[in-house]
């Protein structure tokens, strides 16, 4: 299948999910996880009507974005490390991956260097695994709150990657989690916020049934990378 044909399916799934779940399709924003994609193939999901992209490596995404279309919008999606900040911050609207107080303490130097507003969201680790970075549950209304406290950054919501399973309904629990947590972060800043980025290609739909407002798609998008 085409690349347009994949997004089709993936819109599919996403009104069939936000159906299920008594939520309007427009609640609902699709990131392109474009990490290992060529120009191309970016080119040609953006005419399908894909405006937002993912890249997980500032090196990758530095030499890649200047010869995307101007249009297009781009999240930062992947591990930060606090030597990339600067670029990150020329780079992407959004950081999705704020993993802890030192990083953020970072982008807020680098973002003043560049006189930006970085809209972030808090990367949770809820399952607890040691292979994946994030925030530890425990601690994330009081890491919150530090961050809440630098002037460029703009919390915006928290997201998560699930432990990969080949029964998505397996990792429904995690999904539930980080709702709750943000209720919990709601209730501690006394303002709502707006997003939920989680689920990927493989358990989307769950995660859009448990509140996602953001999912990053990837392989249904493009294919398996080489």
């Amino acid at each position: 299948m085409s690349i347009a044909e994949n997004i089709e399916v993936v819109k599919k799934r996403i009104a069939q999910a936000c159906e299920k779940s008594n939520r309007d399709f427009s609640e609902v924003t699709l990131v392109a996880v474009s990490k290992g994609q060529p120009p191309e193939s970016i080119i040609e999901a953006s005419c399908s009507g894909i405006k937002i992209f993912g890249e997980n490596r500032v090196q990758e995404a530095k030499s890649k974005i200047p010869i995307c279309p101007s249009n297009l919008r781009w999240h930062m999606i992947g591990h930060l490390q606090t030597n990339k900040a600067r670029d990150c911050v020329r780079l992407f609207e959004m950081i999705q991956s704020v993993d802890s107080l030192h990083l953020a303490l970072e982008i807020q130097k680098c973002a003043e260097k560049e006189s930006k507003q970085i809209p972030i969201l808090l990367e949770v680790n809820v399952a607890g695994e040691a292979s994946k970075f994030g925030i530890k549950p425990e601690v994330l209304i009081q890491t919150m709150t530090e961050i809440n406290k630098l002037t460029r950054l703009e919390i915006q919501g928290l997201m998560t990657i699930a432990p990969w399973t080949p029964e998505p309904e397996k990792v429904r629990p995690v999904f539930r989690k980080l709702k709750e947590l943000k209720l919990s972060c709601e209730d501690a800043l006394g303002a709502p916020l707006p997003h939920l980025s989680m689920g990927m290609s493989n358990d989307f739909d769950i995660a859009i049934e448990e509140g996602a407002t953001i999912v990053r798609i990837g392989t249904a998008i493009f294919g398996q990378r080489t």
